[in-house]
């Protein structure tokens, strides 16, 4: 069996149809698509993990959005959270530029790594418990290859279990905004509210509130073993 690469977890994720009612509903939102992209050609499929392979941050979220990766392919890319998330990225030095609208527009990102814990859209953005079960292995094998990653910041309490889940940590401990846990392999677990609309319009994360959390990752990233 070939040796595992970023490349072929890739390939694999974006072949996967192992959960029929994600299918089914990121292929409809492909067709029938948002009155604003109807002249678009929609991604439609699961959207794989990006950024650097020698990334000492893994930002991990829920799933991608309707109208945002499952259009364009890339995740957190060209929906309100990636605006939000990217800009808080390049502030901190992470990203090359602080926008995220297409696949090709040229953002890099520098020592990060963002994936997410369900790779297709879910109805409602709500996967089910099996269907993240079942898309784990990606995250694990992620994990497994980028082996430069000190720092996983976990945005929201399902990717905070999801990570749990993965690393088989336990006791899990407790999520919160800019809570910090010390795993036993010595990498190190960061809290943060999700970049969705519902926490920024009402002011539950801020900017400053996220780029504080950015901060810690990068010290806690660059600091020696």
């Amino acid at each position: 069996m070939p040796a595992d690469s970023l490349r072929r977890v890739t390939a694999d994720i974006v072949g996967c149809r192992a959960c029929p009612r994600l299918v089914a509903w990121r292929e409809e939102v492909a067709r029938t698509k948002r009155a604003s992209f109807a002249t678009e050609d929609y991604w439609g499929r699961p959207v794989p993990g990006f950024g650097d392979a020698r990334a000492h941050l893994l930002v991990v979220g829920l799933a991608p959005a309707a109208h945002g990766g499952n259009r364009t392919g890339r995740v957190f890319t060209g929906d309100r959270s990636g605006d939000w998330l990217f800009a808080a990225l390049h502030r901190a030095g992470y990203a090359n530029q602080p926008t995220s609208v297409r696949a090709d527009d040229g953002l890099t990102l520098l020592g990060a790594y963002i994936a997410a814990a369900v790779r297709c859209a879910p109805p409602a953005n709500r996967p089910s418990i099996a269907e993240r079960d079942e898309c784990l292995p990606y995250l694990s094998r992620e994990l497994e290859l980028l082996r430069s990653v000190r720092v996983i910041m976990c945005l929201g309490h399902f990717a905070h279990d999801a990570v749990c889940r993965v690393l088989g940590v336990r006791p899990k401990p407790r999520f919160a905004h800019g809570s910090e846990a010390t795993l036993a392999d010595g990498r190190i677990l960061l809290g943060c509210f999700h970049p969705s609309q519902q926490n920024t319009f009402t002011g539950r994360l801020t900017e400053a509130m996220m780029d504080r959390v950015l901060a810690r990752a990068r010290r806690l990233g660059e600091a020696r073993p």
